[in-house]
C-alpha cells in the first residue's frame, strides 16, 4: 500500500491537504483559488446563519445545508455526507440539503485530505470526521438552549431539529437557537477528536433508507451539470482531435472553409504544456452547431508522432517481452521464496491472463467552461480530483494556480474519467485566444477516441502445489500503463519492496490477497510503449479489474487441477494466519453468505448451464470492503454466455443508506458483467478504433440477468461500494462458464469464439 493511500484509510487521520499539496508542489499541481465569483449556489451562507463546521450550515430557518467536498456523479455521497452528518447532530431528514464545494481555500479539511474521488474511499474517508462535525454542532446547539431555557445541557434531548427539556417540558428548534445568536461555540481539532460518538445500536439515521437529497434537484433541474452552464457573451468550442490517440503534432490548420460558416470566430491550436494533450484543434463559433461545421471544414495536417504504427498487438507483444526479462520491474509482494517452492512442488500450474483496453463512455460526454475576469480564470466543469484539475487549468493558461477559480457541477458520470481534466485545456485556451468565455463539449467520437482508458494488460500467473494439493507458492507478473505514475504525484506511488524504486500500486493491488500462501511474488512491470501510446487513467475498479480476474482465475485452475470444490478451497486457503488475521475471516463469511444465497453446491443444473465463485478484498488490501459472487451462467454450443443470475455479498461494516448501497453494488456488478462479457477497445495505427456505442457496446438492458445482493452490516467501520462488485463479477463469470462447458477462457472479453476455442481445446 503505497503512503498516500494508507493514509487516507479510515483508521487514520493524519493526512491532510497541507502534507498532500507539500508532496505535489514540485510537480505544481496545487489547487488555488482567487477571490469570489463563485455563483449563487456555491456562495458562503449568510452572515446569520450558524456554521458550527465548514462542512455544513444552519440557518435561521433551520435548514442545514451540508457541503460536500466529493464529486456526485449519481451514487448520493452528497446525499450520504449529509446523513451522516444529520445522524449526530440530530436533524430531521427534511430540514437537510446539500450542496457542492469550491476549491475555496476554506474546504482544505486537514483530515479529510485532497478533493479527490475514487477508489470507494469517500464514505470511509469521511465517515469520522463529518460524525465529529454533526456532534459539534449537536453540543454547541445543546449549550445554547440550555442557557436559554436555564436547565442543565446535560438534561436535554437532540431529536428531529429540536432540543427538549423532558422535566420542565421546554423545547426550542434548531431555528430558534440559530436565531438567538448564542450558538457561538467553536471546537479545536483536540476538541473534535475527544467527542465521543454515537455506537451503533444508538444509531437512528444510518442505516435507514432516507430519500436521496439530491433527487428533486436532478428533476426540477435545478442541479445544474457542467454541459448545462450558460454565461453572458459566451461562445463554444468544438474539437478536432488527431486519428493518434497520444504524440500527435499539428503541421498546419487551413480555415478557409471554416471561415464560410456563419458565425465563425477563430481555430485554435493548443499548446498544451501540461502534456494532458497533443495535436488538439478548437473551432470556434457563436453556437455549438456552428462550431462543429466549423471543425468539420478544417482541413488539419498532422505528424502521427512516435506511436503512429502502434497496435493492440504491439503493446501486448511488447508486454510479453518485458514480462520475460528477469530484472523487470519492481516487486510489490516478495514473501518466502516461490522460485524454490516451485523445484519441490508436486504439481506447477502456469497461466497468462489478458484484459483489453475499456473506455469509461459517461453519458455526459467530458465539457468545461471557461472565462477570463481580470486575472481570475473560473472553470465551470464536473470534475473527480480538483486539487489536480485546478493545476492543469492553470497551466494551460500559464497563470499562477491562485488564480483559478474552480466551480464543481453535478457530473453526468464519472466512473473516474473525470479524475482527468483534459476538457479543461481547450476551453481554457480557446477563451484566452479569443477574449470571451468558452464552452467546450465533446462528441461522443471525441470522447471515446480521447479517453484515458483502462489499460491493456498482460499477466502470468505461476502456482504450486504439494503432494496434498496444498498451495504453496504463486508468482504473480502484472504488466501494465501505470496510470497513477502519469499524474505526476509521488504521493501516490509505493516504494518497492526490493528497493528499486517506487511503483504505481494502483496497477497491482488486489494480487495482495487474503488467501494464505507461504510463499508469493508480485511484480509490477511498466509497458512504456503502452504507457506512452495509450495514456491510461482509472476506470471503475482500477486495478483489482484486472488482478483478481488472474488471482480468481488462477485459484479456480488450482482447485480443479487438485480435485478440490473451488469455493471450498478459498475457505481453506482464508484460514486468516499471519498477516491476514480479521480480513480472511470477514471474506470467508462474505463468501459463504454468497455461496448460501445462491444456493451454490445444492442444485443439479441443467446441460450447459455451471455456477462460478470468486471473491475479493477490493479496492485496496487496507480499505477493503469483503465481496464474494456466484454467477450463474449458460452457455450455447455456439460460445454465447447468458448470465442468469448474479449473486453478490459484500460486507461495508457500517451502511449508511441500505437502498443507496444495493443501487451501488447492482450497478457495480452490472458494470463487472459488461467488462467480463461486451467490452472491448482496440488500438490500431495509434489510434482508438471504436467511436460510438455502435462499435463499443456496453451491456444492453436486455441482456440484464437476474442480480441478488446480501449487504452485510456489522457495525465495523464503513468502506465503500461504488468499485468491488465490479471486481468479483468478470472472475466468477469465467469459473462458471469453465464449470458448465469445461472452457477455460483467459481473456477479457469473454467471447462467443473463445468460449467455443477453448471448448475445443
Amino acid at each position: 500500500m503505497n503512503k498516500h493511500v494508507k493514509n487516507l484509510a479510515p483508521e487514520t487521520t493524519d493526512l491532510s491537504r497541507r502534507s498532500f499539496l507539500v508532496g505535489t508542489a514540485a510537480t505544481g499541481l496545487v489547487l488555488g483559488y482567487a477571490g469570489s465569483g463563485i455563483d449563487q449556489a456555491l456562495a458562503a451562507p449568510a452572515p446569520a446563519n450558524f456554521e458550527p463546521s465548514v462542512w455544513y450550515a444552519i440557518a435561521p430557518d433551520g435548514l442545514v445545508t451540508v457541503t460536500c467536498g466529493k464529486a456526485d456523479m449519481g451514487q448520493h455521497v452528497a446525499s450520504t455526507m449529509a446523513q451522516i452528518v444529520a445522524e449526530e447532530l440530530g436533524a430531521n431528514w427534511k430540514d437537510m440539503r446539500v450542496q457542492l464545494a469550491s476549491n475555496d481555500p476554506k474546504f482544505n479539511d486537514p483530515v479529510l485530505g485532497a478533493q479527490i474521488t475514487g477508489g470507494s474511499w469517500s464514505t470511509m474517508m469521511n465517515f469520522d470526521a463529518m460524525s465529529r462535525a454533526g456532534a459539534a454542532g449537536r453540543i454547541a446547539l445543546t449549550e445554547a438552549a440550555a442557557a436559554s431555557m436555564g436547565v442543565p445541557a446535560s438534561e436535554l434531548v437532540v431529536r428531529d431539529s429540536k432540543i427538549s427539556h423532558p422535566k420542565s417540558k421546554k423545547s426550542m428548534s434548531f431555528a430558534e437557537v440559530v436565531k438567538s445568536g448564542k450558538a457561538t461555540k467553536t471546537f479545536t481539532a483536540d476538541d473534535l477528536k475527544a467527542i465521543k460518538l454515537k455506537s451503533p445500536d444508538q444509531y437512528t439515521m444510518i442505516g435507514v433508507s432516507v430519500p436521496q437529497l439530491d433527487i428533486p434537484l436532478k428533476v426540477n433541474g435545478t442541479a445544474k451539470y457542467g454541459i448545462d452552464v450558460m454565461l453572458p457573451g459566451m461562445v463554444h468550442g468544438a474539437l478536432v482531435t488527431p486519428p493518434v490517440r497520444y504524440g500527435a503534432t499539428v503541421k498546419s490548420v487551413d480555415d478557409s472553409a471554416a471561415k464560410k460558416v456563419p458565425g465563425f470566430i477563430k481555430a485554435v491550436t493548443l499548446d498544451d504544456k501540461t502534456t494532458t494533450t497533443t495535436g488538439w484543434v478548437v473551432a470556434v463559433a457563436n453556437t455549438h452547431a456552428n462550431a462543429k461545421k466549423a471543425a468539420a471544414a478544417l482541413k488539419i495536417d498532422y505528424d502521427g508522432g512516435p506511436n503512429a504504427k502502434l497496435s493492440s498487438e504491439s503493446l501486448l507483444t511488447e508486454a510479453k517481452r518485458l514480462q520475460g526479462l528477469s530484472d523487470s520491474g519492481q516487486f510489490f509482494v516478495k514473501d518466502g521464496d516461490p522460485n524454490a517452492a516451485f523445484g519441490t512442488a508436486a504439481k506447477v500450474l502456469e497461466a497468462e491472463y489478458t484484459t483489453n483496453i475499456n473506455i469509461h463512455a459517461p453519458m455526459e460526454p467530458m465539457n468545461a467552461t471557461a472565462e477570463f475576469k481580470g486575472d481570475i480564470l473560473h472553470i465551470y466543469s464536473g470534475n473527480q480530483f480538483a486539487t489536480r484539475s485546478g493545476a492543469i487549468a492553470a497551466g494551460a493558461a500559464g497563470i499562477d494556480p491562485k488564480f483559478v477559480v474552480m466551480h464543481q457541477m453535478w457530473l453526468g458520470g464519472g466512473f473516474g474519467r473525470r479524475l482527468d481534466a483534459d476538457m479543461m485545456v481547450p476551453a481554457v485556451q480557446a477563451a484566452k485566444a479569443v477574449g470571451k468565455p468558452v464552452k467546450v463539449i465533446y462528441t461522443r467520437e471525441n470522447d471515446m477516441t480521447m479517453d484515458f482508458s483502462r489499460p491493456l494488460t498482460y499477466q502470468k500467473v505461476k502456482a504450486g502445489v504439494d503432494g496434498d494439493g496444498k498451495l504453496v507458492a504463486l508468482s504473480h507478473d502484472v504488466v501494465s500503463a501505470w496510470p497513477t505514475q502519469r499524474w505526476g504525484i509521488p504521493d501516490f506511488l509505493s516504494p518497492s519492496v526490493d528497493k528499486k524504486g517506487p511503483l504505481d500500486a494502483f496497477t497491482v493491488n488486489g494480487s495482495d490477497f487474503f488467501y494464505t500462501v507461504p510463499n508469493h511474488y508480485v511484480r509490477a512491470i511498466k509497458n512504456e510503449m503502452a504507457h506512452n501510446a495509450t495514456p491510461s487513467g482509472q476506470l471503475r475498479s482500477v486495478a483489482p479489474g484486472w488482478t483478481f480476474w488472474a488471482v480468481e482465475s488462477m485459484v479456480d485452475e488450482i482447485a480443479h487441477a487438485t480435485g478440490k470444490d473451488p469455493a471450498l478451497l478459498r475457505v481453506e486457503l482464508l484460514d486468516g494466519k499471519g498477516k491476514n488475521d480479521g480480513g480472511a475471516q470477514r471474506l470467508r463469511n462474505t463468501l459463504l453468505a454468497a455461496m448460501g444465497l445462491a444456493g451454490y453446491g445444492t442444485k443439479k443444473l441443467p446441460k450447459g448451464e455451471g455456477m462460478g465463485v470468486a471473491c475479493v478484498s477490493s479496492q485496496e488490501r487496507a480499505t477493503a470492503s469483503w465481496t464474494a459472487c456466484v454467477a450463474h451462467v449458460a452457455v450455447a454450443p455456439s460460445g454465447e454466455v447468458t448470465v442468469k443470475k448474479l449473486t453478490v455479498a459484500t460486507d461495508v461494516g457500517t451502511q449508511v443508506n441500505p437502498d443507496g448501497i444495493r443501487a451501488q453494488v447492482e450497478g457495480a456488478a452490472l458494470w463487472g458483467m459488461s467488462l467480463a462479457l461486451f467490452e472491448k477497445a482496440t488500438l490500431k495505427d495509434g489510434g482508438i478504433e471504436q467511436t460510438n456505442f455502435d462499435s463499443y457496446t456496453p451491456l444492453r438492458m436486455s441482456q440484464l440477468p437476474e442480480v441478488a445482493v446480501n449487504v452485510i452490516a456489522n457495525g465495523e467501520k464503513a468502506t465503500g461500494v461504488g468499485e468491488p462488485a465490479v471486481t468479483v463479477v468478470a472472475p466468477a463469470i469465467g469459473n462458471a462458464v469453465f464449470n458448465a462447458v469445461g472452457a477455460r477462457v483467459r481473456g477479457l472479453p469473454i467471447t462467443a469464439e473463445a468460449v467455443k476455442a477453448a471448448m475445443k481445446a
